[in-house]
């Protein structure tokens, strides 16, 4: 039932929007010079192509509720996420993807001295997040309106990014990850959170979970290195990159 429910999601959700990136792909013939290829759209992808993977289906703000189910913290484990991250008081992190801030909320406790720029591209989002900082009581949560192909970060401005189910979906890897580069400091980490790929008994679709090795080979075109990956939750790999 739990992966019936989050393919239901995933449908509604992209369905118009699927539809124009199809229209496009149809259009558009294949350029093997190119950073992205294009192809008739699978079911669940938008026919666009990055090193070999196609992108996936994104989910829109009507999911918001599946994003704050009772279940997750059990599920997802966002707990042991936490004390993977080891973030310092200080830190300043970029939620990337941040949806309705279930992430970002549990975040902000352990920054007194830092906050968390909470990014996303739909302006619903942004509208949930600032709800939260009120409910909440958090200062030191900035909500940021994003684009599909740049976060609206600062250059060296963060300590750590965190894309949490999120990066399989961006509609430009590429820039976006070049632009949250550029945004770390010296010593910064990004940190992609992803359903194991390499495990068919995780329930969620193919296009919706990332290998480590597809993952690293991606990050590479940016000038990043796996420091580690960890694979303390249940269902996802937590990879962390460096330069």
């Amino acid at each position: 039932m739990k992966q019936l429910g989050f393919l239901f999601v995933i449908s509604v959700m992209a369905c118009g929007q699927q539809a124009a990136r199809q229209q496009t792909a149809a259009a558009t013939s294949v350029d093997t010079t190119s950073v992205y290829q294009f192809r008739t759209p699978s079911r669940d992808g938008i026919g666009k192509l990055y090193q070999g993977r196609e992108i996936a289906q994104v989910m829109g703000h009507l999911g918001a509720a599946w994003l704050e189910r009772p279940e997750r913290e059990q599920e997802e484990r966002t707990d042991l996420l936490l004390k993977a991250l080891s973030l310092k008081p200080t830190d300043v992190v970029a939620d990337i993807g941040a949806g309705t801030g279930f992430f970002t909320f549990r975040m902000a406790p352990e920054l007194p001295q830092g906050r968390v720029i909470a990014v996303d591209i739909q302006p619903e989002m942004i509208t949930y997040l600032n709800q939260g900082k009120s409910k909440y009581r958090v200062a030191n949560v900035e909500p940021v309106l994003g684009t599909e192909s740049d976060p609206k970060l600062k250059l060296n401005s963060i300590d750590l990014a965190i894309l949490i189910d999120a990066y399989h979906e961006f509609s430009y890897p590429r820039e976006m990850i070049a632009h949250i580069v550029s945004a770390l400091k010296p010593n910064g980490r990004l940190v992609l959170v992803e359903y194991r790929a390499e495990d068919p008994a995780v329930p969620i679709k193919e296009l919706h979970k990332l290998s480590i090795a597809q993952a690293t080979k991606e990050m590479k075109v940016a000038g990043l290195r796996l420091l580690k990956s960890d694979d303390r939750l249940p269902q996802q790999h937590i990879m962390f990159f460096g330069r």
